[in-house]
């Protein structure tokens, strides 16, 4: 891997093309190199994962909305939308397929300077794959692997949160280097792309913050489609603003950390293989991710109770992050609120370790049911939990050595007979280093458990042999991802009202 500094140049400093952090990532997306076999397994893996939670969120409201607003703009040649037959103009296509997978924020994450959920890469590849019709099953893989590489080197550099972008703004440029390596466009059109996306996919995080909406479903597809967008208009002659992270009213100065900031931003070099999918992980639980191993830490802490009436306080020690991201250090009032929408819930590790430490399990819809969360022993235990940053849990969140990283948390639990139990759990069980670490067996598991009922098991058992069968997909034979959803799943969508469309 190769760093590069990347800091602010005045537009009176000679700064070629050469040198801007776009034109890099150009260069790595248009690096013939090949996809190494664990890579491209761990591709399909993921888009395994991605049907499983679109199985999941197939008839939430607003899933069920940007369907309908995808299937306003039907087109031929066009993409498939997750769930329904016909095929739809690919950045709509795109949208919808973004929205199902992000909705319950339940697919793959990962963390470092930013956080990021990298399968949001897979809608607007997949959407364009097969809109063109000359892309074949391994093009995708190489372009996946690109867009993956990007977000998460990206997310390894680049801090967006500490200023209150929300990540999306490392999403729409990956993915416009991913489309740019999957159509095998020259360097200097993936350089506008990736810069025509980023300029349009910066926004604060108050979607992420307070009350949140569905837009935090909603961001990510909005990348995706904005990317398709980019990539469009540049194989087309349009440029972009330049330098787009370094200029002197760039990203950076405005944005980020300013004139005088300094990030560093590795990158593959030239020939080196694409390998970031593989410190990435998906989730076991329907939850913020750094809640993951706190989940798992309350099962396991549960056995030692016997009764949770008898709790007076816990008190999770954790990273900075978790600590004002999903904890107390938020200061947000709606994570203690039994009535806050299910998105604010899931960005309450108060809740949810209150909820997994009663029950014993997670669920993707009954955790979350309103009922479920106004239950007076549940309200009553939430607001005995509070969350403390610990030093040495933050610098292990932010550390580079794979075998040291952790995202979890240290529980005191105080009994109110003054007896004290202590656990802690470092990466929850589904993590690579975990107990019950996911591999393909788990994938497909996952996607059976939630297409259960949605899906009929011959269009489960066809989707899987289209998808670990991907390398072998000749163009044109990519409508295969789609997953036809059975009808009367379907009907029970909610009613999204009428838009412009």
């Amino acid at each position: 891997m190769i760093t590069h500094n990347v800091r602010t140049h005045r537009s009176s400093e000679d700064f070629p093309q050469a040198e801007h952090l776009a034109q890099k990532i150009a260069e790595v997306a248009a690096d013939p190199v090949a996809v190494p076999a664990d890579t491209a397994e761990m591709v399909i893996n993921r888009i395994i994962d991605n049907a499983a939670v679109s199985a999941a969120s197939v008839i939430r409201r607003p899933v069920s909305t940007a369907r309908r607003q995808a299937q306003a703009h039907p087109s031929a040649p066009g993409a498939s939308v997750f769930g329904i037959d016909g095929t739809y103009s690919p950045e709509w296509a795109a949208w919808a397929n973004g929205v199902a997978v992000r909705e319950l924020d339940f697919h793959d994450t990962f963390l470092a300077a930013e956080y990021s959920h990298p399968g949001d890469n897979i809608p607007p590849l997949v959407a364009v794959a097969q809109h063109v019709g000359t892309v074949n099953g391994a093009d995708l893989i190489r372009g996946l692997a690109t867009a993956y590489e990007i977000q998460i080197d990206l997310v390894r550099g680049i801090c967006l949160h500490e200023h209150k972008i929300d990540h999306v703004a490392h999403l729409g440029p990956s993915a416009a280097a991913g489309i740019g390596t999957m159509l095998g466009l020259d360097t200097e059109t993936i350089y506008q792309a990736v810069g025509q996306a980023l300029h349009l996919t910066t926004a604060t995080r108050q979607s992420r913050k307070g009350l949140i909406s569905s837009w935090k479903a909603y961001a990510p597809a909005f990348a995706g489609k904005i990317a398709i967008e980019a990539v469009d208009r540049a194989m087309r002659g349009e440029g972009a603003p330049a330098p787009i992270w370094e200029g002197e009213d760039g990203v950076i100065a405005w944005l980020l950390g300013g004139p005088d900031a300094t990030y560093q931003v590795p990158l593959p070099g030239v020939g080196e293989p694409k390998r970031a999918i593989l410190d990435s992980y998906t989730k076991e639980h329907s939850a913020e991710y750094q809640s993951q191993a706190p989940i798992d830490l309350a099962r396991r802490m549960r056995e030692r109770i016997a009764d949770v009436a008898d709790i007076e306080s816990i008190v999770l020690h954790t990273s900075h992050h978790t600590h004002v991201v999903i904890g107390t250090g938020s200061g947000d009032p709606q994570k203690f609120d039994p009535s806050a929408s299910r998105e604010t819930l899931d960005h309450s590790v108060m809740y949810i370790f209150a909820v997994a430490l009663q029950d014993g399990t997670w669920h993707h819809e009954d955790s979350y049911a309103p009922e479920r969360a106004n239950r007076p022993d549940t309200i009553e235990l939430w607001k005995k939990i509070s969350t403390v940053e610990d030093p040495e849990w933050t610098r292990r969140y932010h550390s580079t050595d794979p075998n040291e990283k952790a995202f979890g948390a240290k529980a005191v639990i105080t009994l109110r007979n003054g007896e004290v139990i202590t656990d802690e759990l470092a990466v929850a069980d589904a993590h690579p280093l975990g107990a019950r670490p996911f591999a393909r067996d788990q994938y497909t598991a996952k996607f059976a458990t939630m297409a259960d009922g949605v899906v009929d098991p011959q269009e489960q058992a066809r989707f899987l042999a289209a998808a670990t069968g991907l390398a072998d997909l000749a163009a044109g034979d990519l409508g295969a991802l789609n997953v036809a959803v059975l009808p009367q799943v379907l009907d029970k969508a909610p009613a999204t009202g009428k838009g412009i469309f």
